[in-house]
């Protein structure tokens, strides 16, 4: 099993997102540097959730936004290592839907479970494989640090 290695600050920052936009889903990117062991995260950038039509258990980081998250990365020499969303009332596991719309293989997808507002558990998944078509979720371990 691979680590997502994120700094304390990080961790509450993508949690506090969650709680922020209840009863809807928050969302947003995570950057840092990939090591033999998984992804090292510097930060998170949050970023709008486009979806109008049900935001509250679905969302959308617009192409143009991820292009700016994209070019913040390279800025600062580093990579996109994957994304957060928060599910509302439901539990921190990936949905169906969540694994159809990830398609960044070797990246990290982080899911906070957010209960009646207070944010719960916080589980990752990295998307493994080769191609779309082999693509899976594996469950990762997430080591807070600080």
């Amino acid at each position: 099993m691979s680590t997502l290695f994120v700094p304390k600050a990080v961790y509450d920052a993508m949690r506090a997102h969650g709680e922020e936009t209840y009863p809807n889903e928050c969302c947003g990117a995570m950057l840092g540097r990939p090591d033999a062991d998984g992804w090292n995260v510097v930060e998170s950038i949050r970023a709008g959730n486009t979806r109008t039509d049900s935001a509250h258990n679905r969302y959308n980081i617009a192409p143009l936004e991820l292009v700016r998250i994209q070019r913040s990365a390279r800025e600062k020499g580093l990579e996109i290592s994957g994304f957060y969303h928060s599910h509302p009332d439901h539990p921190a596991e990936w949905s169906p839907t969540d694994f159809a719309e990830a398609h960044w293989l070797g990246c990290s997808y982080v899911i906070t479970s957010v209960a009646q507002g207070r944010a719960t558990v916080t589980n990752a998944f990295q998307l493994a494989g080769t191609k779309e078509e082999d693509k899976r979720f594996e469950p990762q371990a997430i080591q807070v640090d600080g």
